[in-house]
């Protein structure tokens, strides 16, 4: 089966098939539809073969299904048919939970993606739970008023480090994760990693969306007395 992947972003939309060796990109944005992003990419997808489709959406995603317009992009998602647009089978799931997918070596894990907001999702012995603690309350505003690109603009590198810093310490003494990585393309951002936490990779995204049609258990790195049971993942409630 060969599977072709979507990561949307806020600024970018980056795509890699099965035995293609280099990703695809092009700019995203406000204007970027639904409508405009498919036939984007079936134009940049050329000659490349698929069977399958994965998309990692920038928003809140239920059992495959888009629930909200996305926030830094246009508008016409959440009821765009994306099976018939492609006309092939099409798996959907938020991005930060796609790269989250990607990075996970076993036991529980928390991801966090730095980029336009803050994306997170956990998995824990193998289940995936795609979650949105960036709109969750803080300080004044919320964690990805502080910690997405708004933060970084608006405070400054220095300050900013110091707020990613709080706001890892924060979750992690909420959730007590095993593993915590830091993913998104403002990771690169920081001088140094928050206490007990690992970098992702962007490339990873694009591994989870394979891993998406895989029915298989992800490999553990974790030593076992940390991570308990190994499950498989189990994805929009499959």
């Amino acid at each position: 089966m060969k599977v072709l992947v979507i990561d949307v972003g806020g600024t970018h939309v980056k795509i890699l098939a099965t035995e293609q060796k280099t990703p695809l990109k092009f700019v995203s944005g406000p204007k970027m539809t639904a409508k405009r992003m498919v036939a984007k990419v079936k134009k940049l997808a050329g000659s490349w073969s698929y069977d399958v489709v994965s998309i990692g959406y920038p928003g809140p995603v239920f059992h495959g299904h888009i629930l909200h317009e996305p926030r830094n992009l246009g508008s016409g998602w959440v009821r765009f048919d994306f099976k018939g647009a492609f006309g092939r089978p099409v798996k959907i799931i938020n991005d930060a939970a796609m790269q989250a997918l990607g990075s996970y070596n076993g036991g529980s894990m928390l991801f966090l993606g730095l980029g336009t907001g803050l994306g997170s999702a956990m998995i824990v012995n193998g289940l995936l739970e795609p979650m949105e603690l960036g709109h969750l309350p803080y300080r004044k505003a919320t964690y990805e008023d502080y910690v997405g690109v708004r933060g970084l603009n608006r405070f400054g590198k220095k300050k900013w480090r110091k707020y990613v810093v709080d706001v890892v310490e924060r979750l992690a003494a909420a959730l007590e994760p095993d593993d915590i990585v830091l993913g998104g393309g403002n990771v690169k951002e920081l001088k140094e990693l928050p206490k007990g936490c690992r970098q992702g990779d962007n490339a990873n995204a694009f591994a989870g969306g394979f891993r998406l049609w895989l029915k298989k258990e992800i490999p553990s790195t974790m030593p076992r007395e940390k991570r308990g049971r190994e499950a498989e993942v189990l994805v929009n409630g499959q």
